[in-house]
Formats: C-alpha cells, structure tokens, sequence
C-alpha cells in the first residue's frame, strides 16, 4: 500500500480501505483458483495494482466514462482503475469463467458498485464503449481489431476514444502495421520502481479526430 499511496497521495478513506483489502482477498482466492503468479501475490501492488493504475496516470477519464477491460483474469486492470474512478463504469469480460468468477466475488467484497463482469469473449460483445483497457492478453494487431468495433464515436476525454493496452519488451514486431494514430508511453516516467523500466502503455486512437 505504501507505493499506491506514494503515486496517489489523495485517495479517500474508502478508496484506501478497498486497495488495502485486495491483498488477502487475492492471496485467498489465489490459494482456491490460480489467476496470477504465485511468486506475485507478495508483489501484488507493484506487480498488478500499480502496474494497471500506471493507465490512471495516463488519462484522467472524465466522469460517466465507459470502459471495457478486454481478458481482464482476475481483474487487472479492471478493479483497480474502478476504484480510482469511482463516477465512471468498467465492463471486465473474460472468457475463462473460474477467472471472472475470482474477480466477481473480489469485486463484490470490496463493494465495487461500478463494475459489471461477464464470463464472454470480447469478440462477442454488441456493445459500445468509450475506451477498451487490457494488460497484455494478446498482440497489439489482434487486440486493436477486436477494439475497433467496441469503441463508440462521441468524444469527451483528452484522448479520442480508442483503445489503452499495458505492454512489455520492445513493440517494434507488434506495431510495424498499426495504421491507427498510436502513442507509447515508457511506465519508468510514472514510477520509479524497476519492475517498470521495460514496461509501456500503447495507446491506440480508434476514432476521427
């Protein structure tokens, strides 16, 4: 918790208590179904709560932002980017059912009350969104063609709608053919951490400007 409060010194009192109940509630539900590392349980704020709120450092999403978080496992970066945006609504979709059943019940137990989680392949979804959010699930190309379609065209961020993917390594091989307006954006900026220094956001604009 000291390296959340660090970055987001103004958290209020229930946005504190929710970040500081994610470790038992993970190392818990890790224990029952394995949804993240083992060896990261004892770095989970680094490894997976700062790491999916590096997006929050990014982007301050304006209020009734609706965003869905593409494979979200066991809830990165869905659950801790709703706890830092409580006025906007985060839709968390995987299609391995035991993961967003994990993600469910910690969702629930922290008293999220603007998330909505469904046991789906994104390809599947008829929805629209403002932005789709994912860590590192698939390759940038495949992910930007399942965005594309989920993304609605009304505009009322700082950023034109698209899509905000948390990746690691060099991206050269993955972005050589994105014909997209895209941005990438070294995590080291944020954090201070070496767990970061490989790490990036690859924004990627899906709308006109």
């Amino acid at each position: 918790m000291k390296q959340i409060l660090k970055y987001f010194p103004n958290l209020s009192e229930q946005q504190i208590k929710q970040f500081e109940m994610l470790k038992q509630l993970y190392v818990e539900w890790n224990d029952k179904i394995n949804v993240i590392s083992r060896k990261d349980t004892e770095n989970l704020y680094e490894r997976h709560v700062l790491h999916s709120l590096s997006i929050a450092k990014f982007i301050e999403f304006k209020p009734t932002t609706n965003i869905i978080d593409i494979g979200t496992g066991g809830g990165f970066p869905g659950i801790p980017l709703a706890i830092i945006f409580p006025q906007c609504h985060f839709h968390l979709v995987d299609s391995i059912g035991k993961k967003i059943m994990v993600a469910t019940e910690i969702s629930r137990a922290i008293n999220l009350t603007n998330t909505t989680l469904s046991h789906i392949n994104a390809k599947d979804i008829k929805q629209k969104y403002d932005f789709a959010v994912s860590r590192a699930v698939m390759n940038a190309p495949d992910l930007i063609k399942i965005s594309r379609r989920l993304i609605n065209r009304n505009n009322k961020n700082h950023f034109p709608n698209g899509l905000i993917c948390l990746k690691g390594g060099n991206l050269e091989e993955e972005i050589k053919n994105i014909r997209d307006t895209y941005y990438i954006k070294d995590l080291s900026d944020y954090f201070e951490e070496p767990f970061f220094e490989t790490k990036k956001i690859l924004y990627v604009s899906l709308t006109k400007p």
